[in-house]
């Protein structure tokens, strides 16, 4: 089978892998890349535990080509984490009991961000109907909507980061 190159920016560095055309980008970040927080599940689209922003959109990892990221920028959960300590969401879903066995968790995490980007104060009802695309088997969903909108409440009061690079307002869980 032919290879493609590629080139993209991952988590704000650049890549270059050389891949069958027919590899997911869900499995070139696990495999070829080691962003092992991007989790396969139904590989159908329908659980979101791949969920990955690309370009600053919330994206499906499995159902996309790798070949189709070429000079874009794709962000897994790995690039919302701070170096040390824990992203404010990651605190929050942590605070809140909205993991138990943490399959989910990176999907949910990625989504809820790209949506506290586009909609920083959400109603309970727009983060369910966000979310809604992401499958939980564990924790039930209230746990996980209080976290994203504990989230979105610290970051209107200014006491939690928007960005991970921004380490002043970062929980340290050390």
């Amino acid at each position: 089978m032919d290879k493609h190159r590629i080139a993209f920016e991952l988590n704000g560095e650049p890549v270059e892998l050389e891949l069958e055309a027919r590899r997911t980008l869900a499995d070139a970040l696990r495999e070829s890349l080691h962003m092992t927080g991007t989790h396969l599940g139904c590989e159908h689209g329908v659980c979101g535990a791949c969920t990955v922003l690309l370009d600053g959109d919330a994206v499906r990892a499995c159902l996309l080509l790798a070949v189709q990221v070429q000079g874009r920028h794709v962000t897994t959960v790995e690039g919302l984490s701070p170096e040390a300590g824990l992203s404010d969401m990651q605190a929050e879903f942590q605070r809140a009991h909205a993991l138990q066995c943490g399959f989910c968790t990176p999907g949910l995490i990625t989504t809820a961000h790209a949506f506290l980007l586009e909609n920083p104060q959400p109603t309970r009802d727009e983060i369910r109907d966000a979310i809604s695309g992401n499958l939980c088997r564990c924790t039930g969903y209230i746990p996980i909507i209080d976290a994203i909108e504990a989230t979105a409440r610290r970051r209107a009061l200014g006491k939690a980061s928007t960005s991970p690079g921004d380490k002043e307002n970062v929980y340290d869980n050390s």
